[in-house]
């Protein structure tokens, strides 16, 4: 059984002889770029050999393609530093640029605290022989008596085990965490009994659960404070960078059961790190609630996704009940409850409805464009009256994937470019100063604008012969454009961009923009008929609002209309761990939402086509660009 050692890791695994580099990297648990999930059509998954026999498909540029490598020996296998996944960007603040830059959409609703699982008192007295009824009944018969009179109360089975420890060491006073059941405010489960007052002593969690990143908060359940916050690359990336890439590799036996070990594992690990940071003790955690697409959402409970992807495209639930933490397999304390936002169709997720109830759409008058640009745009459109919603296929340009030397946003990432008019030289910041290493979503943008603008392409995306500048080229690939030489990255190679490139870019945002009319039309309205445009997501906090114009991305309409909101599944997330009114809200919102499947939309289509022009076919859209 051949050995593979990953370098600058020096982690060693053994595989089998029919185990590709790419296939060893994942069981290693190391991460090699792969946007098509191992398809072999990418060719991002580039790894150097520097030791051993091996049979593949060797790349133009130098190096191997992971997915089509098989060991013929023991290999010494270098990663490059493009797959590498820094989390300190994750944390990065986004670059201000002038009067292009939006303002901070502020929440329409603010939620009292009521948490969906509290933390009461209860005195018992003591048994006696005139008073012989068992630990749980004197428990119940308290509980009713002194907080929850006429309810109608469950008991979790697991705290029969430790209840007459509790009792006794607690001297019969005793914190008993009540978990609502349902909707309903008269009904409620015990799920855990503590010794003593511990009632101020409840932390809850919050996630978002998304297909690149994850984000994770943990709050005090009383007040409502933030107590501490990480991030993290989703370890699912290693077996594809988008959601259909994975439910592919979900159809490979034992596929399901690793991608949901992989995101169990890392959400395990992801509470525990908050817990290590902040000092506190896990013991007081309650429960935890996630939001995420669709897809993840089932990936993560281990449901089949094959349906998803297949017409009519049903999920096997919209709406989750609680899972207690044994159930997900998630390695922590058995009394920690899960709550799963719920939502709406295959691609139109519990991020969205999170978002959607952690910004307020649902609370406002105030017709509403909201946006989350991704590898699945998502689109919702309305108010507290109506939303209908759509979910685009941009693809993941906008993340980097399908774009030569696009990469995620990490450190070396390029993030912004200007482009001079006359000389056509570029001007380039990268996350964290470092040497460049690829582009990542706001920089793609930035570059294409930028050449547009300067009239280094035409509005199909096609580059001028006729420049006086070295930069434009012929390149193997065909026409492209010289972002960094060689000898400033750190990839040992020239980082351009390319006509294809321009291509997959101009393909996205014209799915994204043909999502907008599409939804509008079908409601009767036009662009100008929006009120605000909420921008969602981390990769809305970072893109520059006038260049996402000017390529056609966002509709082009007063630029006080615009407004970045950062993580909004987050914030909903955290809205449903400290409220159970959210947690209504998100449930109702999901059941509201009109949903328009633009896959066999002929409106869609004739939209999409027109879109696919710099910045659309119709310049009348676009005045303020027309002008320029």
């Amino acid at each position: 059984m051949p050995k593979i050692q990953f370098l600058p890791s020096g982690f060693t695994v053994d595989v089998n002889s029919d185990d590709s580099i790419l296939r060893a990297a994942m069981k290693a648990g190391i991460h090699i770029n792969a946007s098509c999930g191992g398809a072999g059509v990418c060719n991002k998954c580039r790894v150097f050999v520097e030791q051993g026999r091996f049979e593949g498909e060797e790349l133009p540029d130098g190096g191997v393609k992971a997915c089509n490598a098989f060991p013929l020996s023991d290999l010494v296998v270098r990663i490059p530093v493009e797959s590498e996944m820094d989390r300190r960007a994750l944390e990065r603040a986004p670059t201000k640029k002038g009067s292009t830059w939006m303002r901070q959409a502020r929440p329409f609703v603010e939620y009292a605290i009521d948490p969906p699982i509290r933390k009461v008192l209860v005195e018992l007295p003591e048994p006696s022989l005139s008073d012989q009824v068992s630990d749980l009944e004197r428990l119940m018969r308290e509980l009713r008596a002194e907080h929850l009179k006429d309810t109608d109360i469950a008991v979790s089975p697991c705290i029969l085990r430790f209840l007459p420890h509790m009792l006794r060491e607690g001297n019969w006073r005793v914190s008993v965490s009540l978990k609502r059941r349902g909707t309903s405010f008269d009904a409620f489960t015990i799920s855990k009994v503590d010794a003593g007052d511990t009632t101020s002593n409840q932390l809850c969690v919050a996630i978002d659960l998304g297909t690149t990143t994850i984000s994770a908060e943990l709050l005090e359940t009383r007040s409502g404070k933030e107590i501490e916050r990480v991030s993290d690359y989703n370890p699912q990336v290693s077996f594809g960078e988008d959601v259909i890439s994975r439910m592919e590799f979900a159809r490979k036996p034992e596929g399901l059961k690793t991608l949901k070990e992989k995101i169990t594992q890392k959400l395990s690990d992801l509470v525990v790190e908050l817990f290590s940071r902040s000092g506190r003790d896990i013991e007081d955690l309650s429960h935890i609630t996630i939001a995420g697409n669709t897809v993840m959402t089932h990936l993560l409970l281990g449901l089949e996704t094959k349906y998803l992807r297949e017409k009519p495209y049903i999920p096997v639930a919209s709406h989750f009940p609680w899972y207690s933490a044994n159930e997900m397999d998630m390695g922590l304390p058995g009394h920690i409850n899960t709550y799963l936002s719920p939502c709406v169709a295959s691609y139109v997720g519990g991020d969205i409805v999170s978002g959607v109830v952690g910004i307020g759409i649902h609370k406002t008058e105030r017709l509403t464009l909201f946006i989350d640009i991704g590898t699945n745009g998502e689109i919702v459109l309305g108010n507290q009256d109506w939303m209908a919603c759509a979910a685009c296929s941009a693809g993941p340009a906008f993340e980097g994937g399908g774009i030569k030397h696009g990469m995620r946003a990490t450190t070396g990432a390029v993030e912004v470019v200007h482009i001079h008019p006359k000389s056509f030289e570029p001007m380039i910041l990268t996350i964290g100063g470092k040497r460049a290493k690829g582009i990542c979503g706001s920089g793609i943008i930035s570059l294409l604008a930028g050449l547009f603008e300067t009239g280094v392409i035409d509005r199909q995306g096609k580059f001028r012969r006729d420049l006086d500048t070295w930069r434009v080229r012929q390149g193997r690939e065909g026409w492209e454009y010289v972002v960094v030489e060689k000898d400033a990255t750190q990839i040992d190679t020239d980082i351009v961009f390319t006509e294809a490139d321009i291509e997959n870019l101009i393909r996205a945002k014209g799915a994204m923009f043909a999502g907008y009319q599409t939804l509008l039309e079908s409601v009767g309205m036009t662009v100008q008929d929006i009120e605000q445009v909420i921008l969602a997501g981390n990769f809305g906090s970072y893109i520059d609002l006038e260049q996402a114009i000017t390529i056609g991305l966002l509709p082009d309409i007063e630029r006080d209309r615009f407004f970045f909101a950062g993580n909004t599944s987050l914030l909903g997330a955290k809205a449903m761990a400290l409220s159970s009114k959210a947690i209504e809200d998100a449930r109702k919102v999901a059941d509201m939402m009109t949903h328009f499947d633009l896959s066999d939309n002929a409106r869609f289509m004739d939209h999409y086509v027109s879109s696919l022009f710099l910045p659309h076919t119709d310049l009348a859209l676009f005045p303020s660009v027309k002008s320029r």
